[in-house]
């Protein structure tokens, strides 16, 4: 018998081979470079390989089909996932940048080449091995949601995850505290990835192959079993995990508050568009003859998931566990969205991507408030009067937090509204009155920390202010723009969404 040749389409992998070639070559850099010179090559690399990228998937535009025998899936839903995934990466690269340049003198004064930086590079400030982990990650991230079998699906999972243990512990202001984040991180991921291992060895039990679309023509022939079912479920769990819904979200607040806050931004972003669009192309495709079990389960765990993370939210004072609980209580209101309609599908990519912005915004900002050490100051109880010492930065925080909150004129509004129209269509109304209660409830946590900045007087612990970071700066008045510009013409984005069409089987 003769095995196929087996054929790689190039110019449709090609946003994902750009990443990972990137990848390999910023390793190369910090091999042959000297230090002083990797910081400079490393982030021009980034930035080029990452436009390269996005080039890439607009050029792709309306391409529907399969590559490297079936394994990787190019369709709509794909390529808008792919560009939502590099834009957040984009806009997550650049405070990350100012991160490490900055890292090492309280007024960030150190330059590209400068005796400043030579000697935070002894320090051990200037970890330009970040760039290439990050970019492994992003290709990961890109390459997640493409798969169309479950053994691509598995190493696209450890490919962005394996990087963003590692990036999680490089902080060094806390670095106990890092070094902590990671250390749960990677055995909670390692752990989910045994779980989604485990299903996935059930599943090719009872349909003998590890394609998506075979999985779902043979349980078109045979019906549902208790090894099908079995499988299934344990493939959500193992998704579930990296979402971070609950029970399945313990690590989600203290990783938050551990890593560096520009990872953290990297991945309340990117890895949640990644998650969700590997779980709906599982469901849609190799799932859709059990939509009736699948389907209540997820709106059950989402309703626990949005209870539990508002109350959470309520008590919280640092900023980036307020931010992790509401990561938390976003992934609730997406999986309300995973319905298994076409509706479904584009209300959650666009829910995606204006999640996706205001997150990014919100940790964008906090990078730029500082203590009087010159660190991060994310305790908000320091807060008070940071309204009147930095208005603007103070003003960006608090549109980026009404947009979580889902305030009306923001994307937010327009997000939640899309999804809780879709799950009312579908018949979940009661889910939809639950999930206004807990934004209600989520919106005084939100709410309490405009106060501080706003209203509240300043006392001598009160101490942080706002950090001019010009890059930062940019990337935070873009994300701004931008939650306000959907919140207000959001017709463009829905469109977008809506023409991506569905899954290729």
């Amino acid at each position: 018998m003769t095995m196929p040749t087996p054929s790689v389409e190039f110019s449709v992998l090609s946003p994902m081979l750009i990443i990972f070639a990137a990848g390999v070559l910023g390793i190369l850099l910090e091999a042959l470079l000297p230090r002083h010179r990797r910081f400079r090559a490393q982030l021009m690399l980034c930035c080029v390989a990452l436009a390269s990228a996005f080039g890439a998937v607009v050029l792709l535009a309306g391409h529907r089909g399969h590559a490297v025998m079936g394994s990787v899936a190019v369709d709509g839903p794909t390529l808008f996932l792919q560009g939502a995934i590099l834009i957040a990466a984009a806009m997550a690269s650049v405070p990350m940048a100012e991160h490490r340049l900055s890292a090492f003198t309280p007024q960030g004064s150190t330059v590209p080449g400068s005796l400043e930086e030579q000697e935070a590079t002894r320090e051990g400030a200037l970890q330009t091995e970040v760039f290439p982990l990050f970019m492994f990650a992003v290709g990961g991230m890109l390459l997640f949601p493409a798969a169309s079998d479950l053994l691509t699906i598995f190493i696209a999972l450890e490919v962005l995850s394996l990087p963003l243990y590692v990036l999680c512990g490089l902080a060094r202001s806390r670095r106990l505290l890092s070094q902590e984040a990671a250390l749960k991180y990677f055995l909670l991921g390692a752990f989910s990835s045994a779980i989604f291992l485990y299903g996935m060895v059930l599943l090719y039990g009872f349909a003998g192959t590890l394609s998506l679309s075979g999985i779902g023509g043979a349980i078109d022939d045979q019906g549902e079993t208790a090894l099908v079912l079995t499988g299934a479920a344990l493939l959500v769990v193992g998704l579930l995990f990296k979402v971070g819904a609950v029970p399945f979200h313990s690590w989600v607040p203290d990783v938050y508050q551990g890593a560096p806050t520009p990872i953290t931004a990297f991945m309340a972003a990117a890895t949640k568009i990644a998650a969700f669009g590997a779980m709906l192309r599982i469901l849609y495709v190799a799932l859709p003859h059990l939509i009736t079990d699948w389907r209540p389960v997820l709106w059950g765990v989402a309703a626990l998931t949005m209870v539990v993370a508002a109350v959470l939210t309520v008590v919280q004072t640092d900023i980036k566990r307020l931010l992790g609980y509401s990561a938390v209580a976003n992934a609730g209101f997406l999986l309300l969205g995973v319905s298994g309609t076409a509706a479904g599908l584009s209300s959650m990519m666009f829910y995606l991507v204006t999640y996706g912005l205001s997150t990014l915004g919100a940790f964008a900002t906090v990078t730029m408030i500082r203590g009087a050490d010159g660190e991060e100051e994310s305790d908000t109880k320091r807060w008070a009067g940071l309204g009147r010492r930095s208005p603007a930065v103070a003003g960006a925080l608090a549109l980026f937090l009404l947009a979580i909150a889902g305030i009306p004129l923001t994307s937010g509004f327009i997000g939640k509204f899309a999804i809780f129209q879709t799950a009312a269509a579908d018949g979940a109304g009661a889910l939809v009155v639950i999930g206004a209660l807990c934004s209600a409830i989520a919106a005084y946590a939100y709410a309490r920390v405009i106060v501080t900045m706003f209203f509240t007087e300043s006392d001598a612990q009160s101490c942080a202010v706002a950090r001019s970071r010009h890059f930062t700066a940019a990337i935070v008045g873009t994300a701004a723009a931008a939650t306000v510009l959907l919140g207000v013409v959001p017709q463009p984005l829905f469109d977008l969404a809506i023409h991506a069409g569905d899954f290729v089987r």
